[in-house]
């Protein structure tokens, strides 16, 4: 959770969408396609001038409220997730450094958030909530710069609706805005929500179950102390920190949420969504809003929503070079029954994080067995892959994470193992900071190298194309191509990260405690 704003869309400076073939457990690259980006729309702008008709909308939500009738199924809602790219003037070996610190950061925070065994959290409830029939479909889109790389989605928030773009991310559970009035914030784009424009906006009190679920301020931090005095009148104050200088600190509300239906001009207002509204917010947000939290915490987007669209959400990521939207479902739509029916779909277990409740109860944790390259099992030991009972180790997987991560010694047997295996016309590039290994690829258009899979403990294997584990870059007219696998500490996590699941339709089935993952083009999602 580390300053979230690291993550994907560096690499879509640095990547060039590849088409792949496949033979004898060699996949090819090819390096012909050109790079893509997505201008933002306006922020804040009313919400007709974003796609959705704001009096419409308004006026039949306010008719339904006012009728107090359940809100009949719908069709698929569909957000928009933007893939950002770095900021102008880097070369695109300087954004690849950028990227691999910032995901550093973020992973060592992912660590530490792990191997707490508290945090002043609440596990999430185990007990059933209701479900409908409904589907809530939302459109991801490839971006521009705006400092940093992550997937965003477009929500419209309050009444009247307003339009904001916020980071999205399955490694943490608070959603969170940044909120008038803010005293110490990052630049953003468009005005900050102002609660006190929204006739919906209401404080959670420090008397409420929901209070319970967030740390307090530290002191220095807050303008009061959580001592709960009046608790069916008093603000709770929140904290929920990312890594060293990455947190935001405000009251925990509930506000309306809006969301775009795949109908044509359909709306879907979700009321009383928990979230914070953030007047201290620090770290490497760049130009975001906020974010959007999908983890398993009671307090996340996709936990809150499970009343209304069941215990299944999934996301299906164009490649970062693409410029044509991608989709995250809450429930199932069309394309579900189409992915169920899919000849590749596979299943694998959550694996618990930990023996005890803890932080870690937030990443969706795999239990990984081994790693294939070029259809060899590697000669990985197999507590390589554990968990700790001090929350370490583990994998996960991570949409706010770019590159993939593995933990030492299995990440120098891969590394190994793809120099072992790559052909020996490709040029070693010794020095190449960051990545290795990084070959010489000049004058050829579809580079061969080994096959990459992941090994379940349960028996599914993930097999990967090429352009998800391989980067191919350009500098200084040349043409260099880096494995896009870096490793982390021994008492570290493993994370497959968003890069390596970009074309996959990636399902997170809740009710059956299990993430499935079939190959897609997901731009014809």
């Amino acid at each position: 959770m580390a300053q979230l704003a690291v993550r994907s869309l560096l690499l879509s400076l640095l990547l060039v969408s590849p088409a792949v073939s496949a033979s004898a457990g060699i996949v090819k690259i090819n390096s012909s396609s050109p790079l893509f980006g997505v201008e933002f729309p306006p922020f804040n702008t009313a919400v007709a001038v974003t796609g959705c008709d704001s009096g419409k909308l308004v006026a039949a939500e306010e008719a339904l409220d006012e009728q107090k009738q359940p809100a009949s199924p719908s069709p698929s809602l569909k957000l928009r997730l933007n893939h950002r790219a770095a900021e102008g003037g880097r070369t695109r070996e300087e954004s690849l450094l950028d990227l691999a610190e910032k995901d550093a950061v973020r992973i060592e925070t992912m660590y530490r958030r792990a191997a707490r065994s508290g945090g002043g959290r609440m596990p999430a409830s185990s007990s059933p909530r209701r479900a409908l029939s409904e589907r809530m479909v939302a459109t991801v889109e490839s971006g521009v710069a705006v400092g940093s790389g992550e997937y965003l989605m477009d929500v419209y928030v309050g009444t009247p609706p307003r339009r904001f773009r916020m980071i999205m991310d399955t490694g943490s559970d608070l959603n969170w805005l940044q909120c008038a009035p803010c005293l110490d914030c990052f630049e953003q784009r468009g005005p900050v929500f102002d609660p006190a424009a929204s006739s919906s906006y209401r404080n959670v009190t420090c008397g409420d179950h929901r209070c319970g679920h967030v740390a307090p301020p530290p002191e220095p931090e807050a303008s009061s102390p959580r001592t709960c005095r009046r608790p069916g009148e008093d603000p709770c104050p929140y904290y929920y920190w990312y890594g060293d200088q990455s947190n935001t600190t405000g009251d925990l509300a509930l506000e309306s949420f809006t969301v775009n239906l795949t109908a044509p001009g359909a709306s879907r207002r979700v009321d009383g969504v928990v979230f914070g509204c953030g007047h201290r917010n620090r770290g490497l947000f760049h130009g975001a809003a906020g974010l959007l939290g999908l983890g398993r915490g009671p307090l996340s987007f996709a936990s809150q929503l499970r009343a209304v669209y069941g215990h299944t959400f999934s996301y299906c990521l164009v490649d970062h070079g693409s410029d044509v939207g991608s989709k995250v479902v809450f429930g199932e739509d069309d394309d579900a029954l189409a992915l169920a029916a899919h000849p590749q779909l596979k299943y694998t277990a959550f694996a618990p994080a930990s023996s005890s409740s803890s932080p870690a109860d937030t990443f969706y944790y795999v239990k990984l067995k081994g790693v294939l390259v070029g259809g060899e099992l590697l000669n990985i030991s197999s507590d390589t892959w554990d968990v700790g009972k001090d929350g370490s180790g583990g994998t996960i997987i991570d949409s706010g994470t770019t590159l993939s991560y593995f933990v030492e010694p299995a990440y120098q047997v891969i590394r190994h193992a793809f120099m072992d295996r790559m052909s020996r016309s490709y040029p070693l590039v010794p020095e190449f900071p960051v990545l290795s290994p990084c070959y010489n690829v000049s004058g050829v258009e579809r580079p061969e190298v080994p096959e990459l899979s992941l090994l379940f403990a349960d028996g599914a294997v993930w097999d990967f194309p090429a352009e998800n584990y391989f980067i191919r870059l350009d500098p200084d007219g040349g043409s260099i191509m880096c494995l896009a696998v870096l490793g982390t500490p021994r008492t570290g996590m493993s994370i497959i990260g968003n890069f390596q699941q970009q074309n996959f339709h990636v399902v997170y089935d809740l009710q059956n405690n299990r993430l499935g993952f079939a190959p897609r083009r997901c731009a014809e999602v």
